[in-house]
């Protein structure tokens, strides 16, 4: 398996040479076969032979030729495998070089193990440097050329040595006769071989050993990402197959001991298998179009073990929670199930719990990942909208028909009301107790795919800002919904979600926030939060005047988040970022000539609109902490103190593609938040860079100051603390180098004036109340 240094100085010379000698004896082998076939076989079947002579050299002439025939043929697959293999050697070698000897131009240096790093770093430069000044992108960019050309080159390795390793074969005295047209050819016959042998191991249900579990997981890992792999198994395996297999592995009546013994194991079972399912879907043949079909179908049917059930919808959602599945099948898949849950429920007669969890004694264990048992089949189908945006997005600004089956009678839901304001959702059993916090918490993954149009755990780093006009209308239906009454949120738990699709749309935000009419959805002309002249917005042309959301919408929904601790905490990084970033892209560059009040326009709006933004946060947040908790007390004070920690976050902010990756802080997981230029200015550089700084070593002795402060004082200073910063964009954009210190005081001097004014008026929006839990 070649590494980076062994790929980047490969001598391919004697590969080459080695192709060209098999070409030779290619030819040779193949004269000695024609020779052997038409004089030796030929003279021989044509002989009249007597005696012992013809139950012994006619068979031996006859498998001399054969020998001639495979050995041609071997040695043929040897010179194809060995040609293929040196043209993807070549190929990856070529790729990697040229991403070694571009990497300079960004300014990155390339060492001799790969790793990628600054060519000088910001700590060293001159002050007179104006080389070349690489974003987290460019670095992922060259990551992602090194790792791409790396993996072409261990594929081609991989494959190569299994091929020749089955062309020698074992039998010292016999050719194989096996044949390669192409390294492409040996690799899927190298699948199919690898997909019967899983299958066989599946053939075996829960009395496999655990060494066959290993061994079946080790086949899905060495072909993960393998379509062709996964399609052979999945048809090897059966719609039947798979379905009865997973009910097997769950019956807690049959006495197996897999489970018991080697849960983890079977949770990486589930978990591979998924991933190779997901695979599998996205291939188009015939045969996979009817194995889609069929599972769709198999839904609503009772799948038995020799001790419990479970429906096919139930088994099959289990087998969905990792992995891309194929949009289509996705969106039809999570339809049918719908459908089988409204009859199920008699129309919605009977609640969701009441069928899932019914006729299922002893219930068999579905799910392995130490969550729920997965018995509610749209748990682990909205984990698998989770990990495909594109259906997530489709499924949610649909309508579902609840009675497909009924053509007389077309009963329909919005897929988006169905499962946040209708559905029942069941309870089920999990580690910490029983409820159906899983069920909504994978509704909310579902939920961030959809809006964002990411999946909802792909890294932040490197992330673009995928949203489109279907998003939005996801997301508009997301803050009228959670936005009408914090119940919703709070009820749900789904807070962390909602703060993820809260930071993705900060921009919007802000855009609503400075219209002052509450019901308006049009923007203010000239907004610094529109999109560029000449430019259309990324939601549609109707939207370069429109707004997603009104003022009301956002301030409701933006204060309703914000009562959680993520929800302020990440709306709250966010939104420094982005008000930066405005400043950067609409305000003069540092070098402009004396600054006049009118220069100031956009930027004073993005600060004051920031500032507004701020004061909703933090006073929700608060809001919330009176509620929650007794004032004065140690619980209290740990709260409100918190409340300024969401400064952390600078220290993991990555910045690349106009968007920001949070990844700082007590974040759950990182966040990707819109700015408003593609690539971030002096700014924002030295709000990262400096002013983040400062503020996280200031917000370290104070807020350990806060604490020892009565509730009342102690609240006063945290918004205080929240007044400076929002303060924070201004000494970034005043502080960014370039600028004179005339121009850099008038600056600071009137964007404070500004922040401290619109501080106050973001307290005139009425705020939803702080949720209160009913007895």
């Amino acid at each position: 398996m070649p590494e980076f240094s062994d790929l980047l100085n490969a001598r391919l010379g004697s590969l080459k040479d080695a192709v060209d000698d098999w070409t030779e004896t290619v030819k040779k082998l193949e004269k000695l076969d024609e020779q052997a076939a038409k004089g030796l076989l030929k003279k021989a079947e044509k002989a009249d032979w007597k005696g012992e002579n013809a139950g012994v050299t006619l068979p031996f002439v006859k498998k001399t030729a054969k020998e001639f025939r495979d050995a041609a043929k071997e040695a043929q697959s040897i010179r194809n495998i060995l040609r293929d293999a040196l043209t993807e050697f070549k190929a990856a070698k070529t790729q990697l070089a040229k991403a070694v000897e571009d990497a300079p131009k960004k300014g990155i240096r390339v060492d001799s193990n790969g790793v990628v790093s600054y060519q000088i770093h910001p700590d060293r430069r001159a002050k007179d440097y104006d080389g070349p000044e690489p974003k987290e992108a460019d670095f992922e960019q060259v990551r992602t050329e090194i790792k791409e050309a790396l993996k072409r080159a261990n594929e081609a390795d991989e494959v190569a040595s299994r091929a020749l390793r089955t062309l020698v074969g074992k039998d010292k005295h016999n050719f194989s006769g096996t044949e390669y047209d192409s390294l492409k050819q040996a690799g899927r016959a190298q699948d199919s071989q690898d997909a019967r042998a899983a299958a066989k191991i599946v053939a075996k249900g829960d009395d496999a050993s655990p060494e066959e579990i290993a061994r079946l997981n080790k086949y899905f890992e060495n072909n993960r990402g393998d379509r062709y792999f996964a399609e052979r198994f999945a048809l090897e395996v059966g719609v039947k197959g798979n379905l009865e297999y997973w009910v097997d592995m769950g019956d807690p009546s049959d006495g197996s001991r897999l489970g018991v013994d080697h849960p983890k194991e079977i949770k990486e079972l589930q978990k591979n298998w998924s991933l190779t399912l997901a695979a599998a879907t996205h291939s188009n043949s015939p045969a996979m179009d009817q194995w889609k079909a069929d599972v769709i179908k198999a839904g609503d049917d009772m799948v038995r073990s020799r001790g419990t059930s479970a429906y096919g919808f139930q088994i099959m959602s289990n087998l969905m929670r990792y992995g891309t599945y194929e949009s289509k099948f996705l969106t039809d898949y999570g339809s049918a199930a719908v459908g089988m849950e409204n009859k199920l429920t008699g129309n919605g007669s009977l609640k969701a719990s009441q069928v899932w969890n019914a006729g299922l004694t002893p219930p068999p264990r579905l799910n392995w990942d130490d969550k729920d048992l997965g018995r509610d089949p749209m748990v682990g189908f909205m984990e698998a909208l989770g990990h495909n945006a594109k259906a997530s997005t489709e499924f949610f600004n649909s309508t579902l028909d609840l009675t497909p089956d009924d053509h007389n009678d077309k009963k329909t839901t919005d897929a988006f009301k169905y499962f946040t304001q209708e559905r029942d959702w069941p309870q089920d059993a999990y580690k910490d107790g029983f409820g159906n916090k899983y069920g909504y918490d994978s509704l909310g993954h579902a939920l961030e795919a959809a809006a964002t149009g990411h999946s909802y755990d792909a890294p932040a780093d490197g992330q673009k800002d995928a949203r489109t006009a279907e998003n939005a209308k996801v997301m508009q239906k997301i803050v009228a919904f959670y936005g009408s009454d914090p119940k919703h949120m709070h009820e749900q738990g789904i807070s962390d979600s909602l703060a993820v699709v809260g930071t993705a749309y900060i921009d919007e935000f802000n855009r609503s926030l400075e219209q002052e009419n509450h019901t308006s959805d049009e923007s203010l002309a000239n907004s610094p939060f529109g999109p560029d002249k000449g430019e259309n917005s990324r939601f549609g042309d109707e939207y370069n005047t429109k707004l997603l959301f009104t003022r009301e919408g956002a301030v409701n929904f933006m204060s309703i988040v914000a009562q959680s601790e993520e929800g302020h905490s990440q709306m709250s990084a966010a939104q420094s970022l982005y008000t930066t970033s405005v400043m950067d892209a609409r305000g003069p560059e540092p070098g402009h000539g004396k600054i006049e009040n009118t220069d100031l326009t956009d930027i004073k709006t993005a600060l004051r609109i920031g500032s507004e933004s701020h004061g909703i946060l933090d006073n929700s947040r608060l809001g919330q902490i009176d509620k929650d908790f007794e004032k004065d007390s140690e619980e209290y004070n740990k709260e409100v103190a918190r409340t300024t920690e969401w400064i952390k976050f600078g220290t993991g902010v990555a910045i690349g593609s106009g968007v920001a990756a949070i990844t700082g802080g007590f974040a759950p997981a990182a966040v990707a938040a819109p700015l408003a230029a593609e690539y971030a200015g002096s700014a924002v550089e030295t709000f990262l860079g400096t002013v983040f700084d400062d503020l996280s070593e200031k917000h370290a002795k104070e807020g350990t100051d806060l604490l020892k402060q009565k509730s009342d004082d102690l609240r006063d200073e945290a918004l205080l603390m929240g007044k400076a910063h929002a303060l924070a964009p201004a000494h970034a954009y005043a502080n960014a180098p370039g600028w004179s210190e005339e121009n850099q005081n008038y600056i600071l001097e009137e964007l404070t004036d500004s922040v401290k004014t619109s501080r106050l008026h973001s307290i005139e929006d009425p705020l939803p109340d702080p949720y209160e839990a009913e007895d």
